[in-house]
């Protein structure tokens, strides 16, 4: 008896055990991939039916890919090929060849599934990698803050490790190069407050305590916080880019090959002239927004500059101003470390640059915002 199954190219042809020889399976055609999935269904059949001794006889086929070779070793093993108990013959070596190249034991998708996630395992899990993460990140940013200290070597004696010239260029690029849309920025935010409160204190007849609400709001709050989010975004970004850069290039790589500390080298400097220079650009942050509440109180609300001057003399004292200075070495060093956690995650691609540098501004911000929330309950706390 002859049972025969056609499949496109490849075909199957099984010749039934005559006087208790084993059955023989007759493989011809082209068992490649374009065939698989037809070829892959009548192997299905074959091997759920028939069990037992049998050979696989492969002197039909004309042609085979690595598809139609695993599809082949997959019968085998169905049929019992562990045990020995299937055969493999052909006229061309080079197909049984192939066919053995096979990995033997081939896992069923279908059979390791895994099961699906509980209730509490779906809630909780990924609370728990993003609590990980951010311990891990903590970890990250204390390293940096204690290699970049002692990779500077600042040693007497020593004249090596800390690079004025590094710094100074630093201040350059983050603080010089930033005053322009610093002063902008603060300028129009300045406005826009006086604007504002001018117009909401209208109807209560006290427009001259414009003055308070922007000289307080704008020296303990305004003033550094928005000013540490715009050197975030615009320095920060720039320092994970350029170590990760560096990294992706394998220079920092380089720099541990001379000798030297990567993070002594690259970003102490860069966290010296943050240091330097967020202070300075709070201050002439500072200056702009109340600069522009002035103009904007003197055209809406008809307050000359010699009353505001007065005003804010009055309202704004010693205090006010150090609450928000202090806070400026803090966000700075934040900036910095951050920035250069993120830059040396980075991996070999572009798209993981851009990732952590996304991280880096979103992180940054985040912490500042935070920083400067604890700083607002400390100061209520000790009545600052």
């Amino acid at each position: 008896m002859t049972q025969s199954k056609r499949t496109t190219d490849a075909e199957v042809t099984l010749d039934e055990a005559a006087n208790g020889g084993p059955r023989v399976y007759r493989f011809s055609g082209e068992w490649r991939n374009v065939f698989a999935p037809e070829a892959a269904q009548q192997l299905e059949k074959l091997a759920a039916k028939e069990q037992g001794a049998s050979e696989i006889n492969l002197d039909g086929v004309t042609a085979m890919d690595t598809a139609g070779a695993w599809l082949i070793r997959r019968f085998v093993e169905k049929l019992g090929g562990e045990e020995g108990e299937v055969k493999l013959s052909s006229n061309q070596t080079r197909y049984i060849e192939l066919v053995e190249a096979m990995p033997k034991s081939l896992p069923d998708p279908r059979e390791e599934q895994a099961p699906a996630p509980s209730l509490a395992e779906r809630v909780f899990a990924p609370v728990g990698k993003v609590m990980a993460a951010a311990w891990n990140d903590v970890i990250a940013a204390l390293f940096i803050l204690g290699s970049a200290v002692r990779g500077a070597q600042m040693k007497l004696g020593r004249h090596s490790g800390l690079s004025p010239a590094a710094i100074v260029s630093q201040i350059d690029r983050m603080g010089v190069q930033a005053v322009p849309i610093i002063t902008l920025m603060s300028f129009l935010i300045g406005a826009i407050i006086a604007q504002q409160g001018a117009f909401q204190l209208r109807y209560f007849g006290a427009e001259l305590f414009v003055v308070d609400l922007v000289g307080i709001l704008q020296l303990r709050e305004i003033g550094v916080l928005l000013t540490a989010i715009m050197i975030a975004g615009r320095s920060g970004s720039a320092i994970t880019a350029e170590i990760g850069s560096m990294k992706m290039r394998e220079e920092i790589d380089a720099l541990k090959v001379m000798g030297l500390s990567p993070i002594g080298v690259l970003v102490f400097p860069r966290l010296v002239a943050l240091t330097i220079a967020l202070p300075l650009l709070t201050i002439i942050a500072n200056f702009a927004a109340l600069s522009g509440a002035a103009v904007v109180t003197w055209s809406y609300s008809g307050i000359t500059f010699a009353t505001f001057l007065a005003r804010l003399q009055e309202a704004v004292d010693f205090s006010s101003v150090l609450a928000g200075m202090i806070k400026a070495p803090f966000m700075a060093l934040i900036i910095g470390v951050v920035a250069a956690v993120e830059g040396l995650k980075v991996g070999g691609s572009a798209e993981s640059l851009g990732a952590h540098v996304t991280q880096s501004v979103v992180k940054a911000i985040f912490v500042v915002i935070l920083v400067d929330g604890l700083f607002a309950m400390f100061y209520a706390a000790i009545d600052f």
